[in-house]
């Protein structure tokens, strides 16, 4: 196996193999593809090593329990966290910002206490606020952006007051690519006793993580964006944050003892690991962290930065083109093509073998800040190169062509 990314991105395809030589795929913001590694991991779980975790006395139950906990030290280690007991299993990010919401929200909130957001967020990260401040009582502001797409921090200090307990953010924007100076977001918020949610699923897969030297509270992000399975997702948070939170869901394995009169329940993670867990998809997320610290989340930022930089330049070379998003982007350019709707271009770039998103991103109050209905978005994995550059060029112009 390589070691370099950047000297040698073209031989990381052929781990992909869902990826025919033919087909550029673009939509790596959305899903990514599955390296055969942990394609091999999630098989082999299911044919040879499936067990329910932390019940059976049996030893393939027990073997299967500490592969389970190897995932979690595993995942610890590869976000920064202090403790295994800190990463929390969930389906995805939405459900992880979910839990904080009901849990910590819930329990933190009152009437006239204020939640920070901002302008790009994904719904997943508005919504979810939205519910619990009809609940509490709570209001919601949201920062506005800079000319050049990112979150404003400039007027996030200047709109943070002693009422405001959370602020929820965007590490990387799924639409933009715009970076979040999340160290200052973190000691913005800190100055006024907030607590900092960050939004990772498109950070982790592209640049390198660590929650304690960001300093932020809490940190999600999902499995299927980190080319892991789909159904897995972590939350991580602080110990005492944790510690002071209550279940958000009930059923097995998170109590300590249950009785009609009263139930205690267990302490953090199992807390909050109601049922039987995705036991696979974890297996599936740790070969997937393997599989990218395998490559370098530094040579993966550099890869994929270079692929923005010359999509960017060859789409600004076209007259009817608009980017959106800084130049830097991490991964991921969103253009609109005047006169031609996003979905008609992904059709037609689909004609050419090459697949892009096309809609509103899951992010309909952002689009309302640019001025559209819905962009296009290419966004690269490692399995990109220069070739789905060319082939995504080549489909605008067909586009161009087709519609005068």
């Amino acid at each position: 196996m390589a070691t370099a990314l950047s000297t040698r991105p073209l031989d990381w395809l052929a781990d992909f193999p869902a990826i025919p030589k033919d087909w550029s795929y673009l939509d790596t913001a959305a899903t990514a593809q599955k390296p055969q590694p942990v394609i091999d991991a999630i098989t082999r779980a299911y044919s040879e090593t499936y067990a329910t975790v932390h019940r059976g006395v049996y030893q393939r139950s027990a073997d299967m329990t500490l592969a389970f906990e190897a995932s979690r030290r595993r995942t610890a280690e590869f976000i920064g966290a202090a403790a295994p007991d800190e990463v929390v299993f969930v389906r995805g990010a939405t459900e992880g910002i979910n839990l904080v919401a009901q849990s910590w929200g819930g329990t933190n909130l009152k009437a006239g206490d204020r939640i920070l957001l901002s302008v790009l967020e994904h719904h997943s990260n508005i919504v979810p606020w939205q519910l619990v401040a009809e609940r509490t009582g709570a209001e919601i502001d949201v920062a506005p952006l800079t000319p050049d797409d990112r979150i404003d921090l400039d007027a996030v200090e200047a709109m943070l007051t002693d009422r405001h307990k959370l602020v929820a953010l965007a590490h990387v924007s799924n639409v933009l690519g715009s970076v979040l100076d999340a160290r200052r977001a973190a000691a913005l918020a800190h100055r006024v006793g907030a607590k900092l949610l960050l939004d990772g699923c498109q950070a982790v897969p592209r640049m390198p993580v660590d929650v304690a030297d960001l300093d932020c509270d809490f940190y999600v992000f999902s499995g299927h964006k980190l080319y892991g399975p789909t159904g897995i997702g972590v939350l991580w948070a602080r110990g005492e944050l944790l510690e002071s939170m209550p279940p958000w869901q009930g059923g097995g394995a998170m109590i300590d003892k249950v009785t009609f009169d009263r139930t205690t329940f267990a302490p953090p993670p199992a807390r909050f690991e109601a049922g039987t867990p995705h036991v696979v998809g974890v297996v599936g997320l740790h070969a997937a962290i393997d599989y990218v610290e395998g490559i370098g989340l530094a040579a993966i930022a550099a890869h994929e930065t270079a692929l923005v930089r010359e999509t960017r330049e060859a789409l600004s070379g076209l007259n009817s083109v608009r980017l959106f998003g800084p130049d830097d982007s991490a991964g991921i350019v969103s253009f609109a093509l005047e006169g031609v709707h996003p979905h008609d271009i992904g059709t037609i770039l689909d004609e050419g073998r090459v697949a892009i998103r096309a809609g509103h991103h899951c992010a309909q109050p952002l689009m309302a800040h640019l001025g559209v209905d819905a962009t296009a978005r290419a966004s690269f994995g490692v399995y990109n190169g220069h070739k789905d550059v060319e082939a995504l060029v080549r489909g605008i112009e067909r586009v161009t062509r087709i519609f005068g």
